[in-house]
């Protein structure tokens, strides 16, 4: 079974891209959450150094360090999620990258991310997916910042995703797919595209 919510891409052509496995045999560590964002930027470093920018023709510099800053934001954003909510317990890796699309006109950046969770989470975690592609983003993103002061504890505040599509424009999406071998687990890819 397999179910799509928002922009989703099933097929990439096989060439400039870059992927990364994360396994993890103990609970989530501050030294798991450093190599989030280090990873990130390792992300963003990739793909600036295979943009068809030149840094020194106009806004050139400035252009490729805008770059740089969303993807590096949006990679952490996406895999610190994954992480967080991934089924470590059942041996499961995360996996991370990016993928580039390039007409004559642009170059579009697709970061993803791809997870296993626990299949009683997937009826909530579609719940705020179908609520964030229909809602008004500015309101939407005011309720999450006030039920996250409400709540210390909040489990998902969804303001990452929020700040991803206001700030960046990003699109985003999901794809939902059964793993055979373990009924109670889905994996989840999470997706963001973005025009750089």
């Amino acid at each position: 079974m397999s179910q799509v919510f928002g922009e989703f891409i099933n097929d990439f052509p096989l060439h400039d891209y870059l992927e990364l496995s994360f396994t993890h045999s103990f609970n989530p560590s501050e030294k798991m959450w450093c190599n989030c964002r280090l990873s990130a930027y390792f992300l963003a470093d990739y793909f600036s150094n295979l943009l068809p920018i030149d840094e020194d023709e106009d806004r050139g510099e400035e252009r490729i360090k805008a770059m740089k800053n969303a993807v590096s934001y949006i990679g952490n954003e996406l895999l610190e999620n994954a992480m967080k909510f991934n089924e470590f317990s059942k041996h499961k890796r995360v996996n991370f990258g990016i993928h580039f699309l390039e007409d004559l006109e642009r170059v579009t950046a697709i970061i993803f991310t791809k997870n296993s969770i626990n299949s009683k989470k997937i009826e909530k975690f579609q719940a705020f997916i179908e609520e964030l592609l229909s809602a008004d983003l500015n309101e939407l993103y005011v309720q999450q910042i006030e039920k996250a002061a409400a709540s210390e504890q909040s489990e998902a505040s969804g303001l990452g995703l929020l700040t991803i599509i206001n700030d960046y424009s990003a699109k985003l999406g999901w794809k939902f797919e059964s793993e055979p071998s373990a009924p109670q687990i889905i994996i989840v890819t999470t997706m963001a595209q973005i025009v750089v």
